[in-house]
């Protein structure tokens, strides 16, 4: 069964059992045993999570599933989205070969490429939090030449609203075409970007993530890390 969508904020056990931890009666159970913590206070039964919130398993919990874990590269197509979003396609009603599996991150549903999915908790705060600063890397066309001022200025950091973005790295691809490679994860940050600049961006595809890279993954496709993929990602998330 696909885990059902969730919104926040969510009480603590449908949130553990959406990240695969465990059914929700089997998260209650951990909690009365004071396994699990949120934003490093021990969780009572009933508590909501936001979703910034940090959520810690207790690493004897996280050893125990670690035989089941599964971590797969998926080339999200366009139109399905990382959660529920109306008039789009959820991402694991379109895989019902991996019920049990969630997204770590998003990707809008106008973009396409990499995203990872796993039943492993552990990889959600030590791969997504703003404080990790892990590489991802994106292929954008735009709706005009790319400008090497323009690349200057990615690289730079942009003012998006009241925020600066961080420095990243990018080069030119071809006329209308770059890469740029983040270390955080704004919301639609590269079309925000681009706009300020005065640029549309026609199409995005997330290629890389850390180590782990998109390649010749079709549209809708996915497979499991490679042992050596998976040993290098989790040796560089400190697991």
């Amino acid at each position: 069964m696909t885990p059902e969508p969730i919104e926040f904020p969510a009480r603590i056990n449908k949130y553990l059992a959406y990240k695969g931890f465990s059914t929700r009666r089997g998260a209650d159970e951990l909690i009365e045993k004071g396994l699990i913590k949120i934003n490093g206070k021990v969780a009572k039964l009933g508590d909501q999570v936001n979703e910034d919130d940090l959520v810690e398993v207790a690493e004897k919990v996280l050893t125990q599933n670690a035989l089941r874990h599964r971590y797969i590269a998926y080339h999200k197509p366009r139109g399905v989205s990382t959660d529920a979003q109306e008039g789009s396609r959820a991402i694991m009603s379109e895989l019902p070969a991996l019920r049990g599996l969630f997204p770590l991150g998003r990707l809008d549903k106008d973009s396409h490429g990499l995203i990872l999915l796993t039943n492993d908790g552990r990889l959600t705060e030590r791969l997504l939090h703003p404080s990790r600063m892990h590489e991802k890397e994106y292929l954008v066309r735009t709706d005009k030449p790319v400008s090497d001022t323009f690349v200057r200025h990615m690289e730079r950091g942009i003012l998006i609203e009241d925020y600066k973005t961080k420095p990243a790295k990018a080069r030119r691809a071809g006329e209308t075409i770059f890469y740029i490679t983040l270390v955080e994860g704004k919301k639609h940050q590269i079309r925000r970007m681009c706009a300020a600049e005065g640029y549309r961006v026609l199409e995005l595809t997330r290629v890389r993530i850390m180590n782990v890279k998109l390649g010749d993954l079709k549209d809708g496709a996915y497979r499991d890390l490679t042992k050596e993929e998976l040993s290098i990602l989790l040796k560089d998330i400190g697991l």
